[in-house]
This record gives C-alpha cells, structure tokens and sequence, in this order.
C-alpha cells in the first residue's frame, strides 16, 4: 500500500537535537528546505523565516499544514564581570528546571553575509537561594561557561546568543522517546511527512497543498499569520502537542483522558471547524487509526488561533500528538501516535475532493 511507505525518521531525530529556539529558527529550517525538496513541487521561504512545502501549486483548493518549528529557551542578556551568562527566557520556560542542567549557547557570527554557529557548552549554576525561592525570574538562571572573566566569555558568547538544553534524543521503554522540543518539533515533521506521504498516495488535481514549517509559535505568532495571510488557504490544518493525562500531577477531567500510546487526539472547541473534525474522524476510520479527544473552551494555545485570526476566515482542525512534561527538557511522546499522526493527515488530505463545503451553516441557506 502506498500509505504504508516509511517514515524518515531520522529526520525527526536531526530536528530535535538541533538547536531552534523562538525567533532563531533557521538551523532546522535549513533542514526543513532539503527534505522539502525531496517531495514538494516547490519550496518557498518568506520575511519570516517560515519554510513552505508546496504539492500542485497551481490547485484552486489550498490546504494549509502548519506545524511550528520554534522551541522554547533562552536569550543571553548580559555577561558580568566574572563571565557568568545571564538571560531572559524565550517562551513559556520555567528556569528551575535548568538549575543543574546541561545547556548550550548557539553563539552567532557572520561571514561573508552567511551566519555562523558555534555551540557554546554551558550549566546552570546551582544557587541555594534562587533555588529555595517558591518562583524563580529569568534573572536568577546564571549559566557558566567555565570563563573566568567577562572578556574570556566575550570571546565566545555574545548578547542575544540563543540557550537551550543540551539534550539528545533518548529511547524509553517500547516506542518512546524523550527530548527537549518535541512541542513542537514532532508536529512539524508531522506535516512534512504528512504531505510527502500524500504526494506519494495522490491527490486530487484541485487540491493544493502548503505545507508549513512555521517560526514564532512560542513567542509572537507571527509565522502563522504571515502564512495564511500569504497562501489565503481554504483551510487548515494545525498539528502540535497536547497534555497527556497519563503522568504524575495531571487530570483527565481539566481537557480530557489522553494517553501517551492512544493515537491522535482531535480538539473539540470553538477555533476547531466542525466539517473538518468529522472528515478527520472518517480518514481515522477508514484508516484503522484510534483517536482521541480534548476539549479547549477558548483558546487552544497554537498556531491554530492565529490562523483563524488571520482575518480572512481560515476553516482550520487541529490534530495534536499526546505529550508528558511539555515545556521541559525530558518531554515524553510515542514515535507511534507520531506516526499516526502522519498517516492520518496524510489519508485526510487523499480524501478531499476540493469541493468541499466548510461552513457549518451551509445545509441551512
């Protein structure tokens, strides 16, 4: 079968352990242009920095995937006298969970008009009193290089360098892994694959499809909007993580009972298109795909609200992938519900005939 082809997921391992902190997202967008160009018809990047895939430009019907590639982290704010590293977070990060913890500093120079990276090991020094204080401010993380002096850590870290953990990639038990920046890495090779298995499966020839790895999802939202305003797409669908239920300090009845293992999990709430859902629950069920549900009585916290208000009404579904200590260093998913994922997108996108009707009112005129 066609839908059976293989996932590359040694791409997924590569974005996860490269470096893209919010507003620094061009070293996995890098990655994200080259596998791009192994399936799309054509690969665009814009003002932003997102990277757009694109199967059958010339469709009427455009279907927009975004799934965002920016990472929480930090950003060097100031270097002291004795050479500690200090900075202000980029994103929902808590700075206790790094006391102690390896990091790394992308520091970054030009050449010739092209960057240059240089990673930059660093930990998070161990302060008592910081770590006895009930919330910890961005200011109370100091990081140390081993540089005696300022000038020493000039030399090798500038103001505004990007920090993030210094993780790779661990397997767990089964078919699990953990990392840092599975939210939202994970659904960003999502939607690539999902487009390249869908090119592979065959689309209608009025369907387009613009697959979108997109920046600043953690931080501004500002590649969403510049997506869909660019594309103008007839919907949309939107793939990041979700709270798992499953772990330590959680509770099914806040969103939902969701398992890391169960399968993707459609959101109930208003940004969500009612159409859309029930086209996905029929891809699952033709696909033998188990789902599972949340509910989000406002906002749903991802690229999803920005694109539909993007102020030229994008339709959109969110499709999320289970995930366990979100916003940490150790986040926990299955490379299966990543997969299905995949496979579910891939057969929902096989499915639409770009005829399609989203308004929910439409029966009714």
């Amino acid at each position: 079968m066609q839908n059976q082809q293989k996932i590359a997921w040694e791409l997924l391992d590569t974005l996860l352990e490269t470096p893209s902190v919010s507003g620094c997202e061009e070293p996995n967008q890098r990655h994200a242009i080259r596998h791009g160009k192994t399936f799309a018809d054509k690969v665009t990047t814009d003002t932003m920095g997102n990277v757009i895939s694109i199967l059958q430009p010339e469709a009427p019907f455009r279907v927009l995937l975004c799934g965002h590639m920016d990472e929480i982290g930090f950003r060097v704010t100031h270097i002291d006298d004795k050479g500690m590293i200090h900075v202000q977070r980029a994103g929902g990060v808590n700075p206790k969970l790094y006391v102690g913890a390896p990091m790394q500093i992308s520091h970054v120079t030009y050449e010739d008009g092209k960057a240059r990276i240089q990673t930059v090991t660093a930990v998070g020094a161990v302060v008592s009193e910081s770590l006895k204080k009930e919330r910890m401010e961005d200011k109370d993380l100091i990081l140390d290089i081993g540089a005696d002096t300022k000038e020493e850590a000039q030399a090798v870290v500038s103001v505004g360098d990007p920090v993030c953990a210094d993780t790779k990639v661990v397997s767990l038990l089964g078919d699990r892994i953990s990392c840092r920046a599975l939210d939202d890495k994970s659904g960003a090779f999502t939607v690539m694959e999902a487009a390249r298995l869908a090119g592979g499966m065959g689309l209608s020839d009025q369907v387009g499809v613009w697959c979108a790895t997109t920046v600043g999802e953690e931080t501004t939202g500002r590649g969403a909007y510049q997506a869909a305003a660019q594309v103008k797409p007839d919907c949309a669908v939107i793939v990041d993580v979700t709270w798992a239920s499953d772990c330590p300090g959680t509770d099914p009845a806040e969103t939902g009972d969701i398992r890391v293992g169960g399968g993707p999990v459609l959101c109930m709430s208003g940004m969500v298109n009612k159409t859309l859902n029930r086209k996905m629950e029929e891809a699952a069920r033709k696909s033998g795909i188990p789902l599972q549900y949340e509910v989000a009585g406002g906002r749903t916290h991802t690229d999803g609200d920005t694109v539909t208000s993007s102020g030229i009404g994008v339709p959109c579904v969110l499709v999320s992938i289970p995930l366990r200590y979100m916003h940490s260093s150790v986040e926990v998913a299955s490379r299966r519900d990543i997969e299905q994922c995949i496979r579910l997108i891939a057969a929902f996108l096989k499915e639409l005939s770009g005829n399609e009707t989203l308004s929910p009112l439409a029966e009714e005129i």
